[in-house]
C-alpha cells in the first residue's frame, strides 16, 4: 500500500528507532479503562519500564472511547517501540455486551500493534495466572503479589488492570526464555 499526500506526491514516515524485541507491552483491553505494562527482557530477569491506565469518559460514546483507546495506544508505542505486544486472549463473557465490548477494544489495540511492526501475541488468561501463580484460576491479588515480586517492586502497580497486563507480559517472557515450563 502506498499513501498520497495531498498534492506532495508518495509519503515517507521519518526515521525512526528500530524495534526492540527485548521490550515487551502488555495490554488488558476494554473501552472504558485498558492497562497497560511495560518490561524488558533482561539476562538475568525483568526490568520494570511502567505500567498504568488508559480511561476514557464514561459519557463518550463507542466510537469516541476507541479512538481515544487507539490514540494513546499509537503513543506508546511509539514512545516504547515494543517489539512484541501480548494481549489478553478473548474468552466467554457471561454478559454479552460486555464481550462485545471487550473485543472491540482488542480489535483497536491489535490494529495499532500490527500496524507499529510488533508481533501481536494473545494470551488466555488463565495461562497467565497459572504462568505466575501456577493455578489458572487464581484471583487477581495473588497475580498482584507474583507481578511486583517478579518485577522486585514494593508493591504491585495499581490498578489491578495495570497488574493484569504486567502479568501478560511476563507470561510472554516467562514463554521465550523457559519455553517448556508451559506447556
Amino acid at each position: 500500500m502506498q499513501s498520497v499526500g495531498f498534492g506532495r506526491g508518495p509519503m515517507h514516515p521519518p526515521e525512526v528507532a528500530p524495534l526492540s524485541d527485548k521490550i515487551v507491552l502488555g495490554i488488558d483491553p476494554g473501552t472504558r479503562v485498558v492497562g497497560f505494562g511495560a518490561i524488558a527482557l533482561a539476562p538475568k530477569g525483568f526490568l520494570f519500564l511502567g505500567a498504568g491506565v488508559i480511561r476514557t469518559s464514561a459519557k463518550a460514546d463507542i466510537a469516541t472511547r476507541l479512538g481515544e483507546v487507539r490514540v494513546e495506544i499509537d503513543r506508546m508505542l511509539g514512545d516504547l517501540r515494543p517489539g512484541v505486544v501480548a494481549i489478553e486472549e478473548a474468552f466467554a463473557h457471561r454478559n454479552v455486551q460486555s464481550a462485545l465490548r471487550i473485543g472491540e477494544g482488542r480489535g483497536v489495540v491489535i490494529s495499532a500493534a500490527a500496524a507499529s511492526g510488533a508481533k501481536v501475541v494473545q494470551i488466555p488468561p488463565t495461562v497467565a495466572k497459572k504462568a505466575l501463580v501456577g493455578y489458572g484460576a487464581a484471583d487477581k491479588s495473588q497475580v498482584a503479589a507474583m507481578v511486583a515480586r517478579l518485577l522486585a517492586l514494593e508493591r504491585p502497580p495499581e490498578p489491578l488492570d495495570a497488574t493484569d497486563a504486567l502479568a501478560l507480559a511476563l507470561t510472554y517472557g516467562i514463554r521465550r526464555t523457559s519455553p517448556g515450563l508451559l506447556r
